[in-house]
């Protein structure tokens, strides 16, 4: 029998956040705490053992379904995707994405439940299960791509190598300055609470898409020649900047095809299936920040353009 959640109601339990994402001072804990790692004793690499939880509005979890795609698992480590819309009970499987094929579970607060009695902290996505442990593998999300991208290889035949041994220590690097400057940078212009602030935010986030900008002038990619998981990691934020992020948080007075090499780099990699077939634009919609009239933002409008657009930048 197929199981369903109601619909969201924000009305009987409120948003989602208070009570979860905001944790009591007593969770002493990191917000994602299920850290289990493939190929240890406890989680051995298998086929069919595992299955992605995902949710097509949240970029961290659309970077690991991307992976997966990339490394050729999609007979490897199953997949399904979680509703759109939250309320104070967190995610959910709804008719329109459709239902748990693992569990049958109604919410994706099972799986936590199941993997720990009375957890109470943040239910987040992407979330690998173990299907023969029936528990949770890990809910950090970096983890989770790197392990896609290595730890399955004898189950695939996909050529690409996304984080290869000789390249991971200017991978890593090139992560943590794109995590920091570009996918949590464009949320904390949004956070802030004053003009010096938001003006100071704005401006670092508008500083590292021009450096991106300039660097693929001359690259294809972000590591050389090769594409790799550090390319997956900025698309999430490219793809959502000009219907969400800017919008939403007044970066950036140009849209992304205001900045022309880093567009055809998002065209070029959204041409390919892995990221096409991965992507619905109709979820990237953000509220805009509260009005506050300590802080003047920049006008921008919800941006459109044309993702199919030949992007001159090689063969596929």
């Amino acid at each position: 029998m197929t199981v369903f959640a109601p619909p969201a109601d924000l009305a009987a339990y409120g948003p989602y956040g208070p009570g979860r994402l905001h944790t009591s001072p007593e969770w002493n804990r990191p917000i994602y705490p299920f850290q289990g790692r493939v190929g240890t004793d406890q989680f051995p690499a298998a086929s069919g053992r595992y299955h992605l939880y995902a949710a097509h509005l949240c970029p961290w979890a659309q970077r690991a379904t991307i992976v997966r795609t990339l490394a050729g698992l999609e007979h490897v480590v199953g997949l399904s995707y979680v509703d759109d819309v939250r309320d104070g009970r967190g995610w959910a499987f709804r008719e329109r994405r459709g239902p748990d094929p693992v569990n049958g579970f109604a919410f994706l607060e099972q799986a936590y439940e199941a993997t720990e009695p009375g957890y109470a902290g943040h239910i987040s996505v992407p979330v690998l299960w173990d299907r023969v442990a029936g528990r949770i593998v890990s809910n950090h999300y970096p983890d989770i791509t790197l392990d896609l991208a290595t730890r399955f290889a004898r189950w695939s035949d996909s050529p690409e190598r996304l984080y290869p041994s000789e390249l991971r220590a200017r991978i890593d690097a090139r992560n943590d300055e794109i995590f920091h400057q570009v996918n949590r940078g464009v949320s904390l212009v949004g956070q802030a609470r004053t003009q010096e602030a938001y003006d100071d935010l704005r401006h670092r986030v508008v500083a590292a898409l021009e450096r991106l900008d300039a660097h693929l002038a001359g690259h294809r990619y972000l590591i050389g020649e090769q594409l790799t998981e550090t390319d997956v990691r900025l698309w999430v934020t490219l793809a959502r900047f000009d219907l969400g992020y800017n919008p939403a948080n007044r970066i950036s007075e140009r849209p992304l095809s205001g900045y022309p090499h880093l567009w055809a780099y998002a065209r070029d990699l959204y041409q390919r299936p892995a990221f096409r077939d991965t992507t619905d634009f109709t979820t990237f919609g953000h509220r805009p920040p509260e009005d506050n009239p300590d802080v003047k933002r920049i006008d921008v409008a919800p941006g459109t353009a044309d993702w199919d657009e030949p992007h001159h930048r090689g063969p596929a």
